[in-house]
């Protein structure tokens, strides 16, 4: 029998290098991504790990705009565009070169999210977020999404202990109604049944997840 792991060897330039992790708040992306790293860079992969809003110098400064827990309010239409900003500059300067010098790019969040945020949870027509999507950043979409799907009660308790231990100033989106992120989970389900994708079960012990997400994407890279 072939051992198929060893396929997973090959870093040549294919159509499964752009992953993206998506999820509500407290979902656990942040170490499930930095797990799943660790395993492709010991396999013999170039990794390259970022994350949205961030990525870059601008995006890293917009992020502080959009997340901190006592920035003004901004308008829907204006946030969305400070992350369709964050998100041109982190495609052009990051995550399209690394594509094209075969790198595997692992992203914390990416359009999924601003569908799910800002379009279900805001209320903006996802067709303006897609259209936008489409004639600024390039219309790039995941190879395959890892949705971390949670129930918003845990999942935002479990964001509070992060923010409080790591003493973060991100809290913007946590502070929001439960309303809201039930309709950002709907949404995220919704995608990822129409995308390829793969739903685990976040309320998970964090070993069972990261085992899990480790041997989903596996599957799929040798498939």
């Amino acid at each position: 029998m072939k051992d198929r792991s060893k396929d997973l060897l090959s870093v040549e330039m294919t159509d499964k290098q752009f992953i993206v992790f998506e999820g509500g708040e407290g979902a656990g992306k942040t170490s499930a991504i930095a797990a799943l790293a660790a395993t492709l860079k010991a396999a013999g992969h170039d990794v390259l790990l970022t994350r949205e809003p961030g990525g870059t110098p601008e995006g890293l400064a917009l992020r502080a705009l959009l997340l901190a827990a006592d920035a003004p309010p901004w308008d829907k239409h204006a946030e969305l565009l400070l992350i369709t900003a964050a998100r041109i500059q982190h495609v052009k300067r990051i995550i399209e070169p690394a594509l094209r010098a075969g790198k595997t790019v692992l992203c914390d969040r990416f359009i999924a999210s601003t569908l799910a945020y800002q379009g279900a949870g805001r209320g903006i027509p996802t067709e303006l977020i897609r259209d936008l999507h489409r004639r600024l950043v390039g219309n790039i979409q995941p190879d395959l999404t890892i949705l971390l799907d949670i129930d918003p009660i845990i999942g935002l308790a479990r964001s509070a202990r992060r923010l409080h231990s790591a003493r973060l100033d991100e809290g913007r989106f946590e502070a929001l109604d439960l309303a809201f992120h039930a309709q950002v989970r709907s949404a995220f389900l919704a995608i990822a049944a129409a995308t390829p994708s793969v739903v685990i079960d976040a309320s998970r012990p964090l070993p069972d997840v990261h085992t899990a997400v480790t041997t989903q994407v596996l599957a799929w890279l040798t498939a």
